[in-house]
């Protein structure tokens, strides 16, 4: 399908140079195509990019600490995490693209609320919430919003973290169990189906565009590597080989290309590309995390 083509006149205006990334005028036909949480000292905030890493420019300015962007599949909103009362609280905005409209849509105290993501329709989103109970045992919840903040509810026969909506209003996620799998249930809770049956850590996975594969990271081989998978969970491949953890893949627009996180030693966490068969990889931005691809096409050169 192709992408609707938006005007971005987002929050703020200054293009930022980062490492990697370019500051001479972008291509005529350039769009922003990645969306990610970039440190700069001891505050994190949302930049885009184009799908090379290149013209970079912070689009958030709102919260110390801001990560998870996720920009709904018409473009024109943009849902996110901040985190407050020193990192403690976690909680889900939505903001429109031309900067309105800023809502704080969950504010419980000690609970983290992270990983929006758009239905296709740009009319919901689904969040993950962590919390501790009173008896100190971390609890993970799958929760579902309006795109306006309203009705906000937890689907309760659900347990698990990082929700995708994917098509015939599903859901696609993990659980952090004992023995952590990959999931598909309808956004309700019934139809429950098990994609992963191994003893390993299969988290953060997302759909391709045609929905006939899941990317997602597991620890099966020593460490934290992507593979993929189709999504009745036959054909797995791991697609990289290193000695650090590799971590919250997303699918392109196109499904040709996956970006993911990949941790530094003693340092923050950079982002990586590479093609859908783990060829051709290579750092797209330092000191950055939690990339997504922005499905709408929103024109580089209309960020004055």
């Amino acid at each position: 399908m192709k992408r609707r083509e938006i005007l971005a006149g987002i929050l703020l205006s200054s293009t930022v140079v980062l490492s990697g990334c370019q500051l001479s005028p972008p291509p005529q036909d350039s769009a922003y195509s990645i969306a990610f949480s970039y440190k700069n000292n001891d505050e994190r905030h949302i930049h885009f990019a184009d799908a090379d890493g290149n013209y970079a420019k912070q689009v958030t300015n709102l919260i110390k600490i801001e990560g998870y962007p996720s920009v709904s599949p018409d473009g024109t909103k943009m849902a996110f995490y901040g985190k407050y009362d020193n990192n403690k609280t976690w909680s889900i905005h939505i903001i429109n693209l031309d900067g309105s409209g800023i809502r704080r849509i969950t504010n419980t105290p000690n609970v983290w609320d992270s990983a929006p993501s758009w239905s296709a329709d740009s009319q919901n989103i689904t969040f993950a919430r962590e919390y501790k109970n009173e008896q100190g045992e971390w609890q993970n919840e799958i929760w579902l919003a309006a795109a306006d903040g309203s009705n906000t509810h937890q689907v309760k026969s659900l347990r698990g973290l990082g929700p995708k909506f994917i098509s015939k209003n599903r859901i696609l996620f993990f659980t952090q169990d004992k023995t952590s799998a990959i999931y598909i249930a309808n956004r309700d809770g019934s139809n429950l189906v098990q994609i992963t049956h191994n003893d390993a850590e299969n988290w953060y996975p997302d759909i391709s565009p045609n929905e006939q594969k899941i990317v997602f990271m597991s620890n099966r081989d020593g460490n934290r590597e992507i593979y993929t998978m189709n999504i009745d969970g036959t054909n797995q491949k791991r697609l990289t080989n290193n000695n650090v953890d590799d971590w919250n893949p997303s699918w392109s627009s196109n499904g040709e290309e996956i970006v993911f996180t990949s941790n530094v030693p003693n340092q923050f966490s950079d982002i990586y590309k590479m093609n859908h068969d783990g060829s051709e990889l290579q750092k797209l931005i330092t000191g950055a995390s939690q990339a997504s691809w922005i499905k709408a096409r929103l024109i580089l050169n209309s960020a004055k």
